[in-house]
């Protein structure tokens, strides 16, 4: 069965930095497009940053330049390292991947950014 696992959320303030990680336990996860996504309160989910099995990276302006997204293939693990973080990143952030039959989705993890 497909799992996504996320962790590293919490609390920080305004200019600070947090690693998100996300295990994963699924088949053929070398060539699989992994992503984060992220939802705020009263605010529809959107996609923060990807990257596809050769690592191309895409992210959101909104976070370019402060965000980092990597994989590591070996653990089968995607990261999101967040740097600069401001109140308007605070969201549930998942992570996500697609299979033919559907997506997957992490249970998500609260990140806070205070000001």
């Amino acid at each position: 069965q497909a799992q996504l696992l996320e962790s590293g959320g919490g609390l920080v303030q305004a200019g600070e930095s947090l690693r998100l990680s996300c295990v994963a336990t699924i088949s053929r996860f070398t060539s699989r497009n992994m992503a984060w996504y992220r939802q705020a309160p009263g605010k529809q989910r959107e996609l923060v940053a990807s990257i596809d099995g050769n690592s191309i990276t895409t992210y959101a302006e909104s976070v370019k330049g402060r965000f980092t997204i990597s994989r590591d293939n070996a653990e089968k693990t995607v990261s999101l390292q967040m740097a600069n973080l401001k109140s308007e990143d605070t969201a549930v952030y998942y992570c996500h991947t697609q299979f033919m039959r559907g997506d997957v989705w992490g249970q998500g993890t609260q990140v806070t950014v205070s000001s």
